[in-house]
């Protein structure tokens, strides 16, 4: 429901509420269709404003991995890492198959690798966030032709590569680290080797997997941490770029950011902080702007982000509901058709 002008009111709309006369009387009902004659009368009766149902939009959202199932994975995650203490690892190897199920879940599903998905901003603890790495890692990992064991071993790495989250005691969601106070961000860069501490001596779990959870924060250029490592393998880069994606947009280590602004983000470093390639790979299938986005054109117009255009990650197809002057209209543009017009900013 919203507030609209009657000068704005183009027919069709629906009264979310009723309308009185000045002596109270209902003029129009709730539910009322509004008629170009109906709108004249309201006019010619001074009634200036008119509650309207808003129309729902059919955004089409693709997720990698559908809500309920999410829910189920996090959950596992969730009891096998918190019956977890420092050097006791016996129910971490249940993670191993948890990112087969999870890879399995993945692979389920049609065209997994030509989709674009609608990665969202959220809030989210680091049970949801390794879910999530798991998931853009594995689909990276698949249109790279990696080999089954890899996808498992990238699977298993990202379901524990912030073990060493849980031996601190600081907060680190939704805030920068590098705010924190000299002691507490020296002892928060140390998760990465905590994590590889506790499981560098057991067995089911792969040399590669470890090197993963060691390397996750390092950076091309020398900039990261534990170690400024710079020599790591192809796996480790694809768990680094799609840590640092979904860390930005559910705020694990940092302000939570924009699905645009994390990508922006992993742009701006390619080549210098990021292997080109890899990002290249991730953002073939990340919407820059999912469904359910409000934003204004680059006419001023604003709109709603409907659903995403296959090959075209930045020009989803959007329903405008208000036009530049801010008078509400109802037409569909699809941006991969429009060359002139672009989503010029997201409305908060």
């Amino acid at each position: 429901m919203k507030l609209c002008k009657v000068d704005q009111l183009i027919g069709k709309e629906i009264l979310a509420r009723d309308v009185f006369t000045t002596e109270y009387k209902i003029l129009l009902s709730e539910g009322t269709v509004l008629k170009y004659e109906y709108i004249q009368k309201l006019k010619e009766l001074n009634i200036r404003q008119v509650y309207i149902k808003e129309k729902e939009l059919d955004t089409k959202t693709v997720m990698i991995l559908k809500e309920d199932v999410e829910k189920t994975f996090k959950s596992k995650v969730k009891s096998i890492l918190e019956r977890h203490t420092y050097s006791h690892n016996t129910n971490l190897v249940e993670l191993c198959q948890t990112a087969d199920y999870i890879i399995t879940n993945i692979l389920e599903e049609e065209e997994v690798v030509e989709k674009i998905y609608d990665i969202k901003e959220r809030s989210s603890d680091i049970y949801e966030h390794s879910i999530n790495l798991c998931s853009l890692a594995t689909i990276v990992a698949l249109k790279m032709g990696l080999s089954q064991e890899t996808v498992h071993d990238i699977g298993v790495g990202c379901l524990l590569h912030d073990l060493g989250l849980r031996y601190l005691a600081i907060v680190y969601d939704d805030q920068d680290i590098s705010q924190l106070s000299e002691k507490e961000f020296a002892e928060f860069k140390k998760h990465p080797v905590y994590a590889y501490t506790a499981l560098r001596d057991e067995t089911w779990i792969s040399n590669d997997s470890k090197d993963m959870i060691l390397y996750h924060h390092e950076r091309l250029d020398g900039s990261g941490y534990p170690l400024k490592a710079t020599d790591i393998s192809k796996e480790c880069h694809i768990v680094q770029i799609c840590d640092a994606f979904d860390e930005m947009i559910c705020g694990i280590g940092c302000k939570r950011k924009k699905v645009y602004e994390a990508v922006e983000y992993l742009k701006r470093n390619k080549d210098i902080k990021f292997d080109g390639k890899i990002v290249d790979i991730l953002l073939e299938f990340t919407a820059v702007y999912p469904a359910g986005t409000i934003i204004k054109t680059n006419e001023g117009e604003t709109g709603i982000v409907l659903y995403q255009n296959k090959q075209f990650p930045d020009r989803p197809v959007i329903r405008i509901t208000k036009d530049r002057n801010g008078i509400a209209v109802d037409k569909v543009k699809d941006l991969a058709e429009i060359n002139n017009v672009y989503v010029e900013e997201v409305i908060e």
